[in-house]
C-alpha cells in the first residue's frame, strides 16, 4: 500500500491550491457505424496548446457498445487562473487501422473547459460531428474529482477460483470491475481489469488506482465487485459480485476471500454456495514489511580470458582512481538490493580460477575463502574481499556457471522446505566471456525457475555474447537440453559496454528491471496465497515493487 501505516491522507485542499484532477468518461446513444456489430468506441482527450489541439491521452477500446463507461481515468494538470480548453473525440474503433483515419470513424466531439468540470463536477454535454451538426442523440459525461498532491495510491493484485462456466463449448473469459458507491447511491467505476481467455481461475494483472478514486479517500466506503464472462458483441454474462471496503481490503491481504455471488442463484438453488471466490493478493510491499528479504549472491568470473589483474589492459586491473567494469557493475546494483536485506550481508562467489591451497580449478568458491561462510559484510565488504583475493588466485578457466547456480538454487530450496521462506534469491553473474557450460546452465536454469530465484547477468568486456541472449529467453522459452521449458523467465542480461558512459543508475534500473515481474511469476507459478499473519508469508508473491526498486 501507499502508506504502510495503513492511515489514508487525504488533507482537503483549497480549490485555488489544488494540482490535478480526474476526468471520468462515459457516453450514451452512440451513433451505429458498423454493419454487422455495435460501433467499438474510444475517445481521445486533446487540450490546446498554443491554438493547437494536441492529443494527451486516449481511453481503451470498448467492444460492441453504444453506451460506454471508460475504466480509462484521465489526468489533468489543474491551473485556477488559466482557461485550459479541452476537447473529447469519440472514435469507432477499428484496431490496427487506428482512429480517425476517416470520417465514417468519427463518432462525435464536445469542447469544455477544466474550470468548467471542475466547477460542475458532473458535465452531460451532446457530442457533434462535423459543422455543427448534432451526432443523433449522442451524449458524453465527464465527472471530475480533485487530487491533492499527496492522497497516495494502492496497488492491487486479484486472482479468482473455480468461477461459473458461462460458455459451452469453452470456459468463461472472466473480467472484474470495481465500482464505489458514492454517498448518493451512485456507482462509479473504478477500474475495470484485462480479460483472461478460457480460464475459470484467472490471476489479473496487478493496477494502481488512487485513493481518491477507490474510496474517496473513505477506508469504510463501500464498494461493488463484479465478475463478467466477456462477450465480443457487448452481451457480457454476469457470474457474481460481492461487496467489500477498502478497509477490509488492507485486513485481508492474502489471506481471506471472497465468495462470488449470483442473486439470482442463492434464491433458485437451494445448495447453492458460491459462483467461484475472489482473493486479494500480496503486494511486494507487503511482504517487504512482513520480514521477506532478499539474499544477494554476487558471483564473478576469474578465467584468463580477463587478463592478468597485474595489467592495466585487465578487466581486473585494479586502479586507485577507477573503479573497473567489475567493480562498477557490483556496486550498482548491490546497493539497490541490500536495502532489503536485514544483516547487509552477501555471499560473494567466484569462478574459473585456481584457487590456494592447492590451486586446483574452481567454479564455486568464496572470495574471502572461508568455506564454511561465504558472506562479506555489506557491498564494501564484498569489494574488499574481491580486491584482497586477486592476488592470491591464478586466472584460469573454462567458464562454467552451472555449479553456482546450482549452489544458490540449492539454498533457496532449503529454505523453501521450512515452510517459513521470507526470502527471495538474486544472483548476479559478472563474466567476461561465453559460457563453457551451455547444457548444463540451461538445465539448472531451468530447475531454477521452480525457485524463488531470479539471476542477472552482466556481461563485461567486448566479448561475444550471443549465447546469453539465449539464456535471457527474451527471443523464446529457453529450454533444457531435454527439450522441457522454464516455469518462468528468471534470467535478465546486459552487457555492461552499452552502459560505459551512464551513471551506475542507469545500470542498475536495466539490469532490475525484470525481477519484480520474475517475482510475481513465482507466486502465480505457484498459486501460494499465505496463510497467517504478514510477518511469515509462506513464498514471496510480488505484484508489485516498491518506489526506490522499481527504478
Amino acid at each position: 500500500l501507499a502508506d504502510p501505516s495503513g492511515s489514508i491522507p487525504c488533507p482537503q485542499a483549497p480549490l485555488a491550491v489544488l494540482s490535478k484532477v480526474e476526468l471520468r468518461v462515459s457516453c450514451k446513444h452512440l451513433l451505429d457505424r458498423d454493419t454487422l456489430n455495435k460501433s467499438d468506441p474510444c475517445v481521445l482527450l486533446l487540450m490546446q496548446t498554443q491554438g493547437q489541439w494536441m492529443e494527451v491521452d486516449r481511453s481503451e477500446v470498448i467492444k460492441s457498445n453504444l453506451n460506454p463507461v471508460f475504466a480509462k481515468i484521465f489526468t489533468v494538470d489543474y491551473y485556477f487562473e488559466e482557461v485550459q480548453k479541452l476537447r473529447f473525440e469519440v472514435y469507432d474503433s477499428h484496431g490496427q487501422a487506428g482512429l480517425g483515419t476517416h470520417d465514417d470513424d468519427f463518432l462525435g466531439g464536445m469542447e469544455c473547459t477544466v474550470g468548467q468540470i471542475v466547477a460542475q463536477k458532473r458535465v452531460t454535454k451532446p457530442l457533434f460531428l462535423k459543422y455543427g451538426k448534432f451526432a443523433g442523440k449522442s451524449t458524453i459525461t465527464i465527472i471530475s474529482e480533485e487530487i491533492s498532491g499527496n492522497n497516495g495510491y494502492v496497488e492491487l493484485a486479484f486472482r479468482a477460483k473455480k468461477l461459473d462456466d458461462k460458455d459451452l463449448f469453452s470456459k468463461s473469459d472472466p473480467f472484474l470491475e470495481i465500482y464505489r458507491i458514492d454517498d448518493d447511491r451512485s456507482e462509479q467505476l473504478v477500474y475495470r481489469t484485462e480479460v483472461v481467455k478460457n480460464n475459470l481461475s484467472p490471476i489479473w494483472e496487478p493496477f494502481k488506482v488512487s485513493l481518491n478514486s477507490l474510496c474517496s479517500c473513505e477506508e469504510k466506503r463501500k464498494l461493488r465487485c463484479v465478475v463478467w464472462d466477456y462477450d465480443s458483441r457487448g452481451k457480457h454474462d454476469f457470474i457474481g459480485e460481492f461487496f467489500t471496503t477498502f478497509e477490509e481490503m488492507q485486513k485481508a491481504m492474502g489471506e481471506n476471500k471472497w465468495d462470488c455471488m449470483n442473486p439470482k442463484y442463492k434464491i433458485k438453488k437451494r445448495n447453492y454456495k458460491n459462483s467461484g471466490v475472489v482473493v486479494l493478493v500480496y503486494s511486494f510491499l507487503d511482504y517487504i514489511m512482513g520480514g521477506c528479504q532478499i539474499h544477494f549472491t554476487v558471483a564473478i568470473d576469474f578465467t584468463a580470458s580477463n587478463g592478468d589483474p597485474r595489467n592495466s589492459c585487465s578487466l581486473h586491473y585494479i586502479n586507485p582512481y577507477q573503479p573497473n567494469e567489475y567493480l562498477k557493475a557490483l556496486v550498482a546494483v548491490g546497493e539497490i538490493c541490500q536495502d532489503y536485506d536485514s544483516d547487509k550481508k552477501f555471499s560473494a562467489l567466484g569462478f574459473g580460477a585456481r584457487i590456494p591451497p592447492k590451486y586446483e580449478v574452481s567454479h564455486d568458491f568464496a572470495i574471502n575463502f572461508n568455506p564454511d561462510n561465504d558472506e562479506c559484510e555489506g557491498i564494501q565488504g564484498v569489494v574488499e574481499s574481491y580486491q584482497s583475493c586477486l592476488p592470491k588466485i591464478q586466472l584460469y578457466g573454462p567458464t562454467n556457471v552451472a555449479p553456482i547456480i546450482s549452489k544458490v538454487a540449492r539454498v533457496a530450496a532449503d529454505e523453501e522446505r521450512t515452510k517459513e521462506a521470507s526470502q527471495y534469491f538474486i544472483l548476479l553473474i559478472l563474466t567476461d566471456g561465453v559460457v563453457t557450460d551451455m547444457a548444463d546452465t540451461r538445465e539448472a536454469i531451468v530447475r531454477a525457475s521452480y525457485l524463488p530465484m531470479s539471476i542477472i547477468i552482466v556481461g563485461v568486456g567486448n566479448a561475444d555474447f550471443t549465447d546469453m541472449q539465449i539464456l535471457d529467453g527474451d527471443d523464446g522459452v529457453l529450454r533444457s537440453p531435454k527439450g522441457e521449458p522454464v516455469l518462468r523467465d528468471i534470467v535478465q542480461f546486459v552487457p555492461f559496454r552499452e552502459f560505459k558512459n551512464a551513471s551506475p543508475t542507469a545500470l542498475a534500473k536495466c539490469v532490475l528491471a525484470e525481477v519484480p515481474k520474475q517475482v510475481v511469476d513465482t507466486a502465480r507459478s505457484r498459486w501460494s496465497v499465505p496463510c497467517g499473519p504478514v510477518p511469515t508469508p509462506a513464498v514471496p508473491s510480488v505484484p508489485s515493487v516498491p518506489a526506490s526498486l522499481s527504478l
